[in-house]
């Protein structure tokens, strides 16, 4: 596997952490425990940290990967070290005595490399994009949010490079065929999964023990990374309306888990400055906090702890904190965008509302919040819909992927 810009093992809400470096984790701790054994590759960003870790189980391996300065840089900056990192990697193959029947690339950046391996090794290549630069660029609020042209023609041109794409969605698989001109390209559809184990319902009280939240508080909970994407910006707009109607339930707290607040002003990222300056404007100082960074192992927690996750996305490609909170039994209010419109049932799991519209938004929040037995009837569906997507079957649907890349690989090099 490769996942160049970002390592499946850091920890979620930093800047490029998120939805896929769960996804990268959880998938291959799976195949390691169905059997298949998976090096995954990443970018080193601190020399202080082994080039070799062990902790997706089963032996299953990250591989950090120096290319570049072992430190955080911006994506832009990335695609330079590309031809670094596919030596690095070449290189602790033939070191470690690794042979591989498939590579599985994630995100443009890694299918790249993964073109740029397979003329070194005779193996199929499995992409997926968890985001398409056209449909961000859709929704983009300004030129800095734009994608570079780079990005946008390296993605129409890995639909012909790989052998086989996975989309996480029906929607992405015709954003893929369509958007990207490429009718004839072998996509599949398999969904991100979720692990039923860690995210399940538990005790709201403990959870709320946990995580320093009074018992009678009226929580609601956003969680990604902080950008303009997310649309932060309108669940804040939201809650101020909610307010202003005198709708707002006593001991509401909306916590915020992304970004890293404590940093000095200078060095935050400008979006989360930009949010908190926001927070104060609309007067929600004592209703607002930004936690900041929090471990996966600490999520479970917060979902259960949560009344109502949040998630005012102007596009997601999946949203894999959707189908957390839901597999914990809270229901979720999100945007109608991308994945997030087949993956939350509006009226069933949660809501869906139309994106940038903070009234909607807040007509659906004061429903929930009102109700606390209708947000337990759809907490309990939720926790039935979120485990047709548990990890073990979304898991063997991957496998028989590989099985089929790997079949018609071989066929058609025997031609």
């Amino acid at each position: 596997m490769l996942s160049l810009h970002t390592c499946p093992l850091a920890t979620l809400g930093g800047k490029e952490t998120g939805g896929m470096n769960v996804y990268v984790h959880e998938l291959a701790s799976e195949l390691g425990r169905q059997g298949v054994g998976v090096d995954v590759f990443t970018r080193s960003q601190d020399e202080h940290e082994p080039h070799v870790k062990h902790d997706l189980g089963n032996g299953n391996r990250v591989l950090h990967i120096p290319a570049g300065p072992e430190h955080p840089l911006p994506k832009a900056e990335l695609y330079q070290h590309v031809p670094e990192f596919v030596g690095g990697v070449r290189l602790a193959a033939a070191m470690l005595d690794s042979r591989y029947d498939v590579i599985h690339s994630h995100y443009w950046l890694s299918g790249v490399v993964a073109r740029q391996l397979q003329q070194h090794w005779p193996v199929p290549v499995v992409h997926m994009a968890h985001t398409l630069g056209v449909m961000k660029n859709r929704v983009a609020l300004s030129a800095d949010e734009q994608e570079p042209q780079l990005r946008l023609d390296t993605e129409q041109r890995l639909l012909r490079w790989a052998n086989h794409t996975v989309a996480a969605t029906v929607a992405e698989e015709m954003q893929l065929r369509w958007l990207l001109h490429n009718d004839n390209a072998t996509v599949r559809v398999i969904p991100p999964g979720v692990d039923t184990q860690r995210f399940r319902p538990s005790d709201r009280a403990a959870a709320r023990a946990a995580i320093g939240v009074a018992a009678d508080a009226c929580l609601l909970l956003f969680v990604g990374r902080i950008e303009p994407l997310k649309g932060t910006d309108t669940l804040l707009q939201a809650v101020q309306l909610l307010r202003a109607r005198g709708e707002l339930p006593a001991h509401l707290s909306l916590s915020i888990i992304g970004g890293d607040p404590d940093q000095p002003r200078e060095s935050r990222l400008a979006e989360l400055q930009r949010l908190m300056e926001l927070r104060d404007e609309l007067g929600l100082g004592e209703v607002v906090t930004f936690l900041g960074k929090r471990a996966q192992e600490t999520l479970p927690d917060y979902y259960v702890a949560a009344d109502v996750v949040v998630m005012p996305s102007l596009y997601e490609s999946f949203g894999m904190v959707a189908l957390e909170a839901m597999a914990c039994g809270t229901p979720v209010v999100a945007s109608q965008v991308g994945g997030l419109a087949y993956l939350v049932r509006d009226g069933e799991t949660g809501y869906l509302v139309p994106d940038r519209d903070p009234a909607e938004l807040a007509d659906r929040l004061s429903r929930l919040l009102s109700n606390p037995q209708l947000r337990a009837q759809m907490g309990a569906q939720a926790v039935q819909h979120a485990r047709t997507y548990a990890w073990p079957d979304i898991t063997r649907k991957v496998i028989g992927l590989y099985a089929d890349a790997v079949r018609m690989f071989v066929a058609s090099a025997a031609v």
